[in-house]
């Protein structure tokens, strides 16, 4: 191969981006790889696509565009089931080179047809790295490597010498196959084109799903080419088709570069058009092979195109994005919401008095009414020691009944409350679509083994702390004297039961009973051992720290389901994705600007010659210092 020789033409210079232009396309794939939709979403499917398709569409076409318009133009052959692909492909070539029949779907393997000396452009991962390269034979399409469900991932290459140098031609799959997977291959080799050859048929042209594709292509400022395929050969019907599917182009916003009308005929023996029928399309494809100038504008408009039809995407992209970050809020809040009336629940029932009932009241009562604190107490409380009955002796083993009394109540409100707020949260996210996926299968409202125990011993714990802040506030003689000929587990348990007791007896403007006259009891006896300020001040202390260790068991039986949100990952911020979107912008408006003064203007070849021109073709050797967009 030849190295290209100097040109005096500036349309032949090639046009400097940005320096930052493929910094650009890099944190826009690495943006798009790192979003993460793992909640199910209403449109959380329609997002992966639109994900997929662009990273496919920088993989495919945009990245080795920007680093080398020499390189030689990709065109693609698409349309609809039957519109003669391949057989108007078969003619342009002058022999079979790729399949064509009846049987659907024809195309599965997509055969990329180029000259031997542009060889080294196709056989690297330069273009459509996703889709390993095959080589083809000589004679016809090879069997396809698909199937109906799944759609091929390989490349067919064939080197012709009959493809003129400077483009490729690509058959593609059928935009409406009846494999899901082929549908989804066509449309990304069509978004991997510099210019789309696109075929239709006369009775076929008006569908829906040509129109649908096309759209994309309007969309994205793309190069297209429209051959009406199979026009009968009746007077006037080729000029009435032809004006009629212009104005539907124009309706659509669709200028095409050019308009190519084959008339309907027979097939050889060998099922081979003839050759005349499809010279006008190849007389254009040898011209525009022959114009580097006109190639380099096609190619750059394409891709200038193709980056601004990124801002819808990405603008979607970061929609389904922030739609993510709002289900993770709101399945959040439903742990939250549900563990915070968790604790509200447990810190009444520790401060309303209900837990003095029952055992705990009557371990109380046995503390109370034991020798010297009540005779201490006479006046106060004469009619309540009463109802009492006979003062116990030694007052150790009741405070410890009372103490354990008071544990297990505690234990029991704290497992039932916290299993009472998993089950109000499970049930929130099975009723959430984004939810449910994550509850399914597992048992998240399950107490784990042992939490019961943690909570019992989280109770002994704090038990142990009120103990010992009776201890330390008892330093000096005279009232460690009183602790100590009280007992220190009594005074203890007094000042738990001031605890349990602080919003429901203490000040109180209702009926005192057998309950609150006891608490009164141990709140009396308290502020007689250290004095009213310093019981309020314990009493603040004590409450603080039960508070403290039971949010910390709330949170352990919340842990399961945070767990399960941590392991849906964030991913990429929205913001980041509406700054590639500027960036995308951006940089197709510099690759226009420069371009049009690069190029005054120099579009697609206009020439309906039917013989092919001479040319003398430049080399396309790719090296490693391969030009810019």
């Amino acid at each position: 191969m030849t190295t290209r020789p100097p040109s005096d033409d500036p349309a032949d210079e090639p046009v400097e981006p940005r320096p930052d232009a493929t910094r650009v396309l890099d944190d826009l794939a690495a943006d798009l790889d790192g979003v993460r939709l793992g909640f199910e979403a209403p449109g959380a499917a329609q997002t992966r696509s639109a994900v997929t398709a662009a990273s496919r569409q920088l993989a495919d076409h945009l990245v080795p565009r920007l680093q080398s318009v020499d390189a030689p133009l990709l065109v693609v052959v698409g349309g609809s089931t039957g519109a003669g692909k391949s057989t108007l492909l078969n003619a342009l070539v002058g022999r079979p080179v790729t399949r064509a029949g009846a049987i659907r779907p024809t195309t599965r393997r997509p055969v990329l047809l180029h000259h031997p000396e542009d060889a080294p452009w196709f056989e690297g991962t330069r273009i459509l790295p996703g889709l390993a390269r095959v080589r083809g034979g000589a004679g016809a399409g090879a069997p396809s490597a698909g199937s109906e469900d799944e759609p091929s991932r390989e490349l067919e290459l064939r080197p012709l010498a009959e493809i003129p140098r400077g483009l490729a031609l690509l058959d593609a799959p059928d935009i409406d196959s009846i494999a899901a997977g082929n549908r989804e291959l066509a449309r990304q080799l069509l978004r991997a084109a510099d210019l789309w050859l696109f075929v239709t048929t006369a009775n076929r042209y008006a569908d829906a799903v040509p129109w649908e594709v096309l759209r994309t292509a309007v969309e994205a400022d793309a190069t297209v080419a429209v051959v009406m395929n199979r026009i009968p050969e009746r007077p006037g019907i080729a000029e009435e088709l032809e004006t009629d599917l212009r104005a539907m182009l124009e309706d659509r916003g669709l200028e095409p570069a050019r308009l190519f009308l084959v008339p309907e005929s027979s097939l050889s023996a060998e099922g081979m058009l003839d050759h005349a029928r499809v010279g006008e399309i190849d007389a254009w494809l040898h011209a525009l092979a022959a114009d580097q100038g006109a190639r380099g504008a096609i190619a750059r408009r394409t891709l200038a195109g193709a980056l601004d039809s990124l801002d819808g995407t990405l603008q979607d992209v970061a929609a389904g994005v922030e739609e993510q970050g709002a289900i993770r809020e709101e399945l959040a809040a439903a742990v939250d919401d549900a563990f915070a009336d968790v604790v509200e629940r447990i810190e009444a029932a520790v401060g309303d008095g209900s837990l003095l009932r029952g055992e705990v009241l009557a371990r109380w009562q046995e503390v109370v009414g034991t020798g010297e604190i009540v005779r201490s107490l006479e006046s106060l409380v004469g009619r309540v020691r009463d109802r009492l009955g006979r003062a116990l002796r030694g007052e150790g083993r009741p405070a410890v009944a009372a103490q354990d009394a008071l544990e297990t109540g505690l234990v029991h409100v704290v497992v039932d409350e916290t299993a009472r707020g998993a089950e109000h949260v499970e049930q929130a996210w099975r009723s959430h679509p984004a939810g449910r996926p994550l509850v399914e299968g597992a048992d998240l409202s399950r107490m784990e083994p042992g939490y019961e125990q943690q909570v019992a011993r989280a109770v002994r714990d704090w038990q142990g702390d009120v103990l010992e802040l009776v201890r330390s506030e008892g330093a000096d003689r005279r009232t460690k004297a009183r602790i100590l000929s009280l007992g220190v587990n009594a005074v203890g348990v007094a000042l738990m039961v001031v605890v349990f007791a602080s919003t429901a007896f203490i000040p109180t403007g209702l009926e005192v009973g057998t309950g609150a006259a006891t608490a009164i009891v141990g709140q009396k006896l308290l502020e007689t051992i250290f004095g009213e300020d310093a019981v309020r001040r314990l009493a603040r202390v004590a409450r603080e720290s039960l508070a403290a260790r039971l949010e910390g068991l709330v949170a352990e039986r919340a842990e399961p389901f945070r767990e399960r949100l941590d392991a849906v990952p964030e991913g990429t911020e929205p913001a980041a994705l509406r700054a590639d979107a500027r960036g995308a912008a951006a940089l197709a408006a510099d690759i226009r600007t420069r371009a049009e003064q690069a190029t005054g203007g120099r579009t697609v070849p206009e020439t309906t010659t039917q013989e092919h021109p001479t040319q003398e073709h430049p080399s396309h050797e790719p090296t490693t210092g391969e030009e810019p967009a």
